[in-house]
């Protein structure tokens, strides 16, 4: 059976509390009877020397008295006992009983060897707690006292005893008085345990109900009425923000496949309408050949489409591999302006900024870096009009290196700016040619900087000119390439978010 926390906390606090109340009542115990011991063997030291002045004939002449001394003594012996609450008999060397107080509380009349051996070996009194091997009634309290004469012999062994009765009657009330404090402390400690209890487990169900209600797909549940600090309020933050980041997720996850399926059905649409036109004979033999190359087109775009969701699927599970190193970033950007020299001429536009008698290192993997700037510049390409400029420009920056590609033309609102980036984002669907990107291409350049340990942005002025600026690293980190740093359940976190990147090894 499954202990919730409070049950498994009240058990716990519970059993500590018992076995602290038992140790706690077993010291006091031990401490008051061993407090009552002590009184009791001082009570009867003190008496000794009373007791061995009244019968100190017994030490002189090593003999009893008779007639109206004896009965004279045997008074001042019983006034003796009674006024010390003890009772009290004297033993000759040999431990045979010559005198008592009370006959009555003895039970023989000879006291072991050993009692008297340990008693004469003592500085002072010995003492013992039992019955003397059954010589007396009842379990006492006794001190023993070796009596010597004069001249320094054994003459006899005062033995005086007080009754154990006391303490068993106080341990009675002991235990009586500790059982009921025991039940008491433990009745309340039991209360406050299950106030506090509930206390911190209401917050603790709250977010377990949450988290239940969240697993089975209610993604838009969220932990209420937990506030303040603490770790429990913590976690209750944090399971919400985390709710809120999958629920975002998701929600783009969905906006993501209904953008890809849009994708993906305009090219094949397309595609099949000019198909069937061909054979159906729709479309004239003549014209043919013009419809059969825009279905080429078309399924380049489809081709390219599906790459570059390839491509960010690769970069966002984490399985792309980073080959970072140091590299002339004009190279990269001479090369990708080569790549695209016959759109250039064909829109006539300009190109400036270019230059190859300029050397600047940055750090990064060349193909990723060379990728970015081919997607920028065919970006501007799209949206330079003819006779326009497109300029490439780079500058070290402290740390970092800044390469910015601006062309003019019809730049971008500042409404649109922001979502620049987002996948599938096109500020306006009905521009044509325009239009026929899928929006991934800007989308994946944020992705492959932010990889790279930089960050992009764009600048615009709408109806002159748009700039797209990014920076990278202008030394290695360290001798190591770059890779994202994992989130605490170790999966890797978005690539978009460049403080996530560090150097792999």
């Amino acid at each position: 059976m499954r202990k919730s926390v409070s049950v498994a906390f009240f058990s716990l606090m519970s059993t500590l509390l018992i076995f602290g109340t038992v140790i706690m009542g077993g010291s006091e115990l031990v401490l008051f009877s061993n407090y009552f011991a002590q009184e009791r063997y001082d009570v009867l030291d003190e008496v000794v020397n009373v007791a061995q002045r009244t019968a100190s004939h017994l030490v002189q002449e090593a003999a009893l008295p008779e007639g109206e001394e004896l009965e004279a003594l045997n008074t001042k012996l019983e006034l003796i006992g009674e006024s010390a609450e003890v009772y009290l008999f004297f033993t000759d060397c040999d431990g045979n009983v010559v005198l008592a107080s009370d006959p009555d509380d003895l039970a023989g009349d000879v006291v072991e060897a050993s009692v008297l051996e340990k008693s004469a070996k003592a500085k002072e009194n010995y003492h013992i707690f039992g019955t003397l091997d059954g010589v007396l009634t009842e379990k006492s309290y006794i001190s023993v006292h070796e009596m010597r004469s004069e001249s320094g012999e054994c003459t006899g062994y005062l033995f005086l005893c007080s009754s154990g009765d006391r303490l068993v009657e106080f341990r009675k009330e002991f235990f009586s008085n500790f059982f009921l404090s025991a039940c008491l402390m433990l009745l309340v400690a039991s209360v406050l345990t299950k106030v506090m209890m509930h206390k911190l487990t209401d917050p603790i169900q709250k977010v377990t109900d949450a988290a239940q209600r969240f697993g089975g797909g209610d993604l838009s549940v969220r932990v209420e009425g937990v506030d303040g600090e603490g770790e429990v309020a913590d976690l209750a933050r944090t399971f919400n923000k985390m709710a809120d980041n999958i629920q975002s997720n998701d929600n783009s996850r969905g906006q993501f496949m209904g953008n890809i399926a849009h994708e993906l059905r305009t090219p094949m649409t397309t595609i099949k309408g000019f198909v069937d036109g061909i054979l159906d004979g729709t479309i004239p033999p003549e014209m043919q050949n013009h419809y059969l190359q825009l279905v080429s087109e078309e399924t380049g775009r489809l081709a390219r489409l599906i790459q570059n969701m390839l491509d960010l699927s690769k970069l966002e599970s984490g399985e792309y591999q980073v080959n970072a190193r140091m590299f002339n970033i004009w190279e990269t950007l001479t090369g990708v302006a080569l790549s695209a020299e016959q759109r250039i001429n064909d829109g006539m536009i300009e190109l400036e900024g270019l230059t190859m008698d300029e050397k600047v290192l940055v750090y990064a993997d060349p193909d990723l870096i060379h990728q970015v700037a081919y997607n920028i510049l065919d970006n501007a390409i799209k949206f330079t009009p003819a006779g326009g400029t497109i300029k490439f420009h780079v500058e070290k920056l402290g740390p970092e290196v800044e390469i910015s590609i601006w062309n003019s033309g019809q730049g971008i609102s500042p409404e649109a700016l922001p979502y620049v980036f987002q996948r599938f984002y096109k500020e306006d669907r009905s521009r044509g040619l325009h239009a026929r990107g899928a929006g991934l291409g800007l989308n994946i350049c944020k992705v492959l900087v932010n990889l790279s340990g930089g960050q992009i942005r764009v600048e615009s002025q709408q109806g002159e000119w748009c700039q797209f600026v990014f920076t990278l690293p202008a030394t290695p980190p360290n001798p190591s390439g770059m890779k994202r740093l994992p989130d605490e359940s170790g999966q890797p976190v978005p690539v978009e978010d460049p403080a996530s990147m560090k150097p792999v090894n």
